[in-house]
């Protein structure tokens, strides 16, 4: 009886061993990325949860929040990433094609976009330090009585921004200048006037936990505020540990690419890193509005 080789058969370029076809492989891959991109979802919708649970209760303090973020970095950096899923897209068409030099120059413009956006990143988490808004104290920036820092209010002030942040941002009085000896929590005076004068809109939870004996109690409204930055860091910062990984997987990717190893019979690793890179940038489209322009124009008209 005649004995058939493996040899003998046709064996797909990327084709592993425990499938039998392509078409089988691409199945498994598929349904496998999809399972993991569901417990992200799951992941992730359940610190969405946590966000909307607390901003429902404490609206004014989220507003305040919200109003010490820089729009116009969150703005900027949803505009890279839209942009970086448009190449990551582009690389797995130039995959399916077979055009290992577009995969490659691709490939290299999403790791760009992707640098772009932990660069801006790094430069807002900066700013936070600087202006006390790190929820651990001890982690801000500390000054002293007398220390006049160059750069202290380095955030950029736009049109649609309001009066509040623009004051913050601007101001060069003397008695705005940071003033940190223990690197604390902290929030602005003039935001803590504006919550003040807002007192009649609270809620009835905002009463519960904004005051003390029936007056507002500013540790309390801090703490509130110190909620939203919580949020905010541990939100952004999983977002950022993602957009790492995807750019170690871009540069497997690009080694693999200059390999030569993705052709228009096998490019399912570049399909399915697309999937993983589409789904951060998806998370971040949330991220932004949410945390940057929900509550924006709130606390604006005041001075």
């Amino acid at each position: 009886m005649a004995h058939t080789h493996d040899s003998d058969h046709y064996h797909a370029p990327g084709l592993q061993h425990q499938f039998e076809d392509m078409k089988q492989q691409e199945e498994s891959v598929s349904i496998a990325m999809w399972m993991f991109l569901v417990q992200e979802i799951m992941f992730f919708g359940g610190l969405f949860t946590v966000y909307l649970v607390f901003r429902s209760r404490f609206p004014m303090a989220f507003a305040a929040g919200s109003n010490h973020l820089n729009a116009f970095l969150g703005g900027l950096n949803t505009l890279v990433l839209i942009v970086s899923s448009l190449t990551m897209a582009l690389t797995v068409y130039y995959a399916q094609k077979g055009n290992k030099s577009m995969q490659m120059i691709l490939i290299v413009l999403t790791m760009i976009f992707g640098t772009v956006f932990l660069g801006v990143k790094a430069v807002e988490y900066t700013d936070k330090s600087n202006h006390g808004t790190i929820p651990v104290d001890g982690w801000n920036r500390k000054t002293s009585v007398g220390e006049h820092p160059a750069a202290e209010h380095s955030a950029l002030v736009l049109p649609f921004e309001s009066k509040v942040s623009a004051a913050e941002t601007t101001s060069t009085s003397e008695e705005h200048h940071y003033v940190n000896p223990k690197g604390e929590f902290q929030i602005d005076k003039e935001m803590m006037d504006v919550i003040r004068k807002e007192e009649k809109f609270f809620t009835k939870a905002e009463e519960i936990g904004y005051k003390s004996n029936g007056q507002i109690d500013e540790n309390k409204v801090r703490n509130k505020i110190r909620i939203f930055f919580w949020i905010y860091f541990v939100m952004t910062a999983l977002h950022a540990l993602h957009m790492i990984i995807g750019l170690g997987v871009m540069l497997w990717l690009l080694w693999k690419a200059w390999l030569g190893t993705f052709t228009a019979e096998y490019f399912a690793p570049v399909e399915m890193a697309g999937l993983y890179w589409h789904f951060v940038d998806i998370v971040w489209i949330f991220l932004f509005p949410l945390l940057y322009l929900l509550g924006r124009h709130f606390l604006a008209g005041h001075s």
